[in-house]
């Protein structure tokens, strides 16, 4: 991991895939947590729940790294 974190490319790389996988996470919680609520069982709702809180928290994670490799790619230059 800490490979893909020691070039700015690499880290923007990650942080864009990051970005990716929390707002797809958001929308699997957000599709199941209230569009097809009727068609699942209690844990997969409180599952659902949890991916609307872990979806996001992913996204701000990725987009913190992507400012950190936009910071990194200017003072390298």
């Amino acid at each position: 991991m800490l490979y893909r974190l020691s070039a700015p490319h690499r880290l923007m790389h990650t942080a864009n895939a990051l970005m990716i996988a929390g707002v797809l996470l958001l929308l699997a919680g957000i599709s199941g947590a209230y569009l097809f609520d009727q068609n699942l069982a209690l844990s997969s709702i409180v599952a659902c729940h949890a991916l609307v809180i872990l979806g996001p928290t992913a996204l701000k994670i990725g987009y913190v790294m992507r400012l950190l490799a936009e910071r990194s790619e200017k003072l390298a230059a």
